[in-house]
């Protein structure tokens, strides 16, 4: 009989106590024996399905359920559907203005740069002469 299965015959108090006891003695031991009973499922409501019955909840609050988010309630579904919609859109519409507005003051900063050049006779304006030779 392997560890595990001996261990599987107390329950959980006996897993616990040796991972209390990996932990005491030393640290990575407590700590691996701790993944294995996660992982394996052994800690009861902590399965791979997202944490069991807690999972399943949450799954339906956050539409993960494969109900496609719908609540139940057909008024409410298509007024959230309007509502996200309309949120979308606006955040379209706000990101838009956003880069006209940068463009705007990227465009003002630049003909600033360029009047003060023209303005001092910076290298701009000699760059742009014909040299004769």
């Amino acid at each position: 009989m392997d560890i595990a299965a001996k261990l599987d015959s107390f329950g959980k108090p006996a897993w616990i106590a040796v991972m209390v006891l990996g932990f005491i003695l030393f640290w990575p031991i407590g700590l691996a024996l701790l993944g294995y009973m996660i992982w394996s499922g052994r800690m009861g409501f902590w399965k791979r399905d997202g944490f069991g019955e807690f999972g399943k909840a949450r799954g339906r609050w956050y539409g993960l359920d494969g109900s496609k988010g719908s609540s139940g309630n057909r008024a409410f579904d298509e007024y959230r559907e309007d509502t996200l919609r309309r949120l979308e859109d606006e955040q379209k519409e706000f990101q838009d203005f956003l880069e006209r507005l940068r463009h705007a003051r990227d465009k003002a900063e630049f003909d600033q740069f360029m009047a003060d050049r023209r303005s001092r006779g910076g290298p701009a304006s000699e760059e742009a002469r014909p040299q004769e030779g």
